[in-house]
């Protein structure tokens, strides 16, 4: 080893393994400076003459990725799909969540392999599956007007509005109450944390609407609503433009009231209803709007009475109005992102 010469030990490649860094010392001097046996040495000498620095380089221990498997490609494939496409009761289990259990007892029914818990959800991990709260679509919801929904109807208001140089509004309404749950905090182990809140009940309502401009306008009220609270919502949205405005609602029975159809045939230049597929909330980006504002108040509302739980509502719509950025990201969640396209990101 002495004989590797001056030039080659000043060639520093960068691997202490390399003889190139052992600076002309014998095996012995080597296995004590990098404290190893004087046959690991030797096969670092060995593989250097072979390969040269490459064949020194730490390669990663034990078995590769998905070798030796107890199920295939095509099999873990075929879960992974069944876990996407179907509920559990779908495959003759019980319940409509995954679980690691769950997706075990479905290995075993195909193929009668048995998993351990962590054993699976090292599988859904591999498979880029995550745990997540799902969303949820009620069973009464047509999906043929859905489809229509996204492929015809809305285009079709969207090019009208575009034609007219109007101006699109998604517009709902929703109630707060005085009793609604806090959410969580942090607390000692074993002690739960108490919340001093009011224990009287009341509560208000809220309608609003939204465009993917960042504007937002609503309207508070304690009343229920009915056909009358519709048209005044209607008035104060008309009196906010000077262009047609296409408004979009979901098909609530004061929306489509003898009362408010009458409203509307008499300012029938100023403002038009359009109608969301029956239970189809998740189309309105303007639920996105009575989520959060439920949430911002789990963590403000004080209230003990009425008008200020009306007052706390108003200062949420309002901080929302000075926040258009805001309001344009309610249309960036995946399943309202269909109002938004290269053409539409005006509306």
């Amino acid at each position: 080893m002495r004989g590797l010469g001056r030039r080659m030990r000043r060639r520093l490649c960068g691997c202490w393994r390399c003889p190139r860094w052992w600076g002309g010392r014998d095996r012995v001097e080597v296995a004590a400076l990098f404290k190893v046996s004087a046959r690991a040495v030797d096969n670092w000498w060995a593989k250097w003459r072979a390969g040269g620095r490459d064949a020194l380089l730490s390669r990663p221990r034990g078995r590769r990725v998905g070798q030796h498997q107890v199920l295939s490609e095509n099999e873990q494939a075929a879960v992974r799909q069944a876990v996407l496409d179907h509920i559990p009761s779908d495959l003759g289990l019980s319940g409509q969540l995954w679980t690691r259990g769950q997706v075990g007892e479905l290995i075993f029914k195909l193929y009668r392999v048995r998993f351990t818990e962590p054993g699976v959800g090292k599988c859904l991990k591999r498979w880029g599956l995550t745990f997540q709260r799902p969303d949820k679509r009620a069973v009464e919801q047509d999906a043929e007007a859905v489809r229509l929904w996204h492929e015809e109807t809305w285009p079709a208001i969207r090019a009208r509005a575009k034609a007219e140089n109007g101006e699109v509004l998604f517009a709902d309404q929703v109630g707060v109450r005085s009793d609604q749950v806090t959410g969580r905090t942090w607390g000692a182990k074993g002690a739960t944390p108490l919340v001093r809140r009011t224990g009287n009940r009341f509560c208000v309502n809220a309608m609003s609407a939204i465009s993917t401009r960042g504007r937002m306008h609503f309207m508070v009220f304690t009343e229920s609503f009915d056909a009358k609270v519709m048209c005044r919502f209607l008035a104060r949205i008309v009196g906010h433009f000077g262009h047609k405005v296409h408004l979009i609602v979901d098909r609530h029975s004061a929306h489509r009231s003898k009362t408010v159809r009458t409203w509307l045939a008499d300012h029938k230049d100023e403002i038009e209803l359009h109608f969301l597929p029956s239970y189809s909330p998740e189309l309105n980006p303007d639920e996105l709007v009575n989520a959060d504002l439920k949430r911002s108040l789990t963590h403000t509302h004080r209230a003990r009475n009425q008008a200020e739980l009306a007052a706390e509502t108003r200062r949420f719509f309002h901080r929302r109005q000075r926040q258009p950025h805001i309001v344009r990201g309610y249309f960036g969640v995946q399943h309202v992102r269909y109002v938004l396209d290269e053409n539409t990101l005006s509306f």
